[in-house]
């Protein structure tokens, strides 16, 4: 196995403050550092996080990605109270022209495997990210939550997709409609995660596997990944026209979508009424 290498280039994007990048050889690591607010998604993390993902299809010397997050949490998910009135009108422009989409739904995915490393809260748009992902290492810490039914919104990452793919659809649906979180252990159990470590090992495990994938035949990886895409890309791409032609602005644009918004912004319960 290859060691880790020290980060042999901390350059990032001028833009960057929300996503730090840097090379270690053959992997490209990327932070999500945005820990002040539990590094909650929103358009320009989104922004950087695809140009991110872009430089690694792009690279030729890159092979593997690492994504993990600053502070106490991997991402808390989606920042509602900036993106949902773009969602509600479909609006998918903060993924650039330039980018790649890091969920694989709204525009191509990268080329090359993703491994991700979390820890803390993995909600929402964090869970779609590793279900997204090659691999996935977890903190014994981390707690994961599907949680868009409980704003009466829905997952736009796929999630409706991958999860039941990935966990199954019992397991799937208890958690996409009771919004329940659950652990490490749990999503292990069901598949989500490859392996749970314990807390502040998850980054390095995360980087001696992508140097593992890295040493491999770069294209004989590629070419692995993409035939064992080919299936679930079908209905992720089915199930990604819909939501952006129709049910995920409708579904964005309804009175429980805005009371379980204003919710969560003024934490307290929600009162849904059906409309």
């Amino acid at each position: 196995m290859a060691p880790i290498q020290q980060a042999a280039d901390s350059r990032s994007d001028a833009n960057s403050a929300k996503v730090m990048v840097e090379q270690d050889g053959p992997v490209l690591q990327i932070t999500l550092n945005r820990p002040e607010k539990a590094n909650a998604v929103d358009a320009d993390m989104i922004t950087e996080l695809s140009r991110a993902m872009a430089r690694l299809s792009d690279d030729p010397s890159l092979r593997v990605a690492v994504i993990r997050g600053n502070g106490k949490h991997f991402t808390g998910g989606l920042d509602l109270a900036s993106l949902a009135p773009r969602l509600a009108v479909g609006d998918d422009s903060f993924i650039p022209p330039d980018g790649r989409d890091p969920w694989g739904l709204y525009r191509e995915p990268s080329s090359k495997p993703v491994v991700t490393a979390v820890h803390g809260r993995c909600f929402t748009a964090g869970l779609e990210l590793v279900l997204n992902s090659e691999v996935c290492v977890a903190a014994d810490d981390t707690v994961f939550g599907q949680q868009e039914v409980t704003r009466g919104i829905l997952a736009l990452g796929g999630a409706t997709v991958r999860l039941p793919q990935r966990a199954g659809w019992g397991n799937a649906m208890r958690y996409l409609l009771t919004g329940e979180p659950f652990s490490a252990q749990e999503a292990w159990r069901m598949g989500i995660v490859q392996e749970v470590v314990p807390a502040g090992q998850e980054r390095n495990r995360a980087l001696e596997l992508a140097h593992l994938i890295a040493a491999q035949a770069p294209l004989a990886v590629q070419a692995t990944l993409a035939e064992a895409r080919t299936v679930l890309a079908a209905q992720v791409e089915a199930t990604a026209a819909r939501l952006r032609s129709d049910l995920g602005p409708r579904l964005f644009a309804t009175a429980d979508a805005t009371e379980g918004i204003a919710s969560l912004i003024e934490r307290r319960p929600p009162v849904f009424k059906g409309v």
